[in-house]
């Protein structure tokens, strides 16, 4: 038989090995739940970051504008008011690289929604970005040219 003295001071060592267990598992959840935040946080700073660097970029401004001034576009979106939405920054169709940017922008209006689609090359000479194309795909499939604009003989 073993002595209750042996016994009491076992169980105090299984107790002591099973408290820095739980120690250790409760700091490790912790440190699991502070990255996690820290990493969602971090993407999330940056997702915003990528979009208002878009929205800033002088081929997007330009693309805008013509969508804008163009009356036909603007009527089968059913705008004013224009709401412009982020860009899908997983869609293979933006594209941008130091000489050429091809974006596919979200666009509705009260009406419907679409895609303005548009390409613009940069420059090199003037340090300015030009644009080569901008159309806008509505939801039903109609495509509408903005950009050349059309010459009427």
């Amino acid at each position: 038989m073993v002595p209750l003295v042996l016994q009491v001071r076992r169980a105090l060592e299984r107790s002591r090995v099973f408290l820095k267990m739980s120690l250790s598992t409760n700091l490790l959840q912790q440190m699991t739940i502070f990255v996690t935040l820290v990493t969602g946080g971090g993407c999330g700073v940056m997702y915003y970051l990528m979009q208002k660097n878009f929205a800033k970029s002088e081929y997007y401004h330009l693309a805008i504008e013509q969508l804008n001034e163009n009356a036909t576009a603007m009527a089968s979106l059913g705008a004013p008011p224009l709401k412009i939405h982020n860009i899908h920054l997983t869609d293979h169709h933006n594209r941008v690289d130091h000489t050429k940017a091809q974006l596919k922008i979200p666009v509705t209006g009260q009406k419907t929604g679409g895609y303005l689609y548009t390409t613009s090359t940069r420059d090199t000479l003037m340090n300015r970005w030009c644009l080569q194309r901008v159309a806008l795909q509505l939801k039903d499939g109609e495509i509408v040219d903005i950009y050349p604009k059309a010459e009427w003989k």
